[in-house]
């Protein structure tokens, strides 16, 4: 993998593409209603560990927020309305979530964005996720929002092929990755977290993603 080579701006974001940005502590300043925001959103729809179409159960856990939420199991992944675990719909978006990802976007420079469906991700030490593109959305036009908070986690963007150099970008506690536009397809992931516990989260890392999938 090859060492990232970022281009600074005046705000010590750090851009990864052309059209993808690391928006540095952008969310801090919405943290303080993000976690009752989280745990109302768990309340209903709890964290669970999914299976992949080849058999396989994530050690990332999971639960949605919107109008759609993202799942996988043995037959495919795919966005549905309702939790397959209650059989009722998702919980809906927090209003603080979705000026989040709309404020982002638009300092990354993609102008109103409105999504609809929000992955909410729960790692803890070990966790990962592999390579992967983000394509069961019907809508490429619009951005993908990632939130971090918790423990540091270090993020995968490659290129439009898996087999494509991976840079290796540290996310830390309220850091916001946008990416769109020609990099709407790359690839990426996060390597296994290491057991730094946060002051706030402790041992665990929140990551939500938010995009237009419908």
């Amino acid at each position: 993998m090859a060492t990232l080579d970022l281009f600074e701006t005046p705000a010590q974001n750090q851009r990864l593409g052309p059209a993808a940005m690391v928006l540095r502590g952008f969310a801090l300043p919405y943290v303080r209603e993000l976690m009752p925001a989280i745990e109302s959103i768990t309340a209903v729809s709890p964290f669970r560990h999914m299976v992949t179409p080849g058999g396989f159960t994530m050690s990332v856990a999971l639960t949605n927020c919107g109008a759609l939420g993202w799942t996988t199991d043995r037959r495919g992944y795919r966005y549905t309305g309702v939790d397959p675990d209650t059989g009722e719909p998702w919980p809906a978006m927090p209003k603080i979530f979705a000026l989040l990802a709309s404020e982002a976007a638009a300092a990354a420079g993609f102008d109103h964005f409105e999504p609809d469906a929000c992955l909410v991700n729960r790692y803890l030490p070990g966790s990962r996720l592999s390579l992967h593109q983000d394509k069961n959305e019907r809508n490429y036009d619009a951005p993908i929002v990632s939130v971090s908070l918790g423990m540091r986690a270090v993020f995968l963007f490659g290129g439009h092929l898996r087999s494509n150099p991976t840079l290796k970008v540290p996310l830390h506690h309220g850091d916001v990755v946008v990416w769109g536009g020609a990099d709407r397809l790359r690839y990426h992931g996060v390597m296994p977290l290491k057991d730094e516990p946060h002051q706030l989260l402790g041992n665990q890392r929140i990551n939500f993603t938010f995009r237009n999938a419908g």
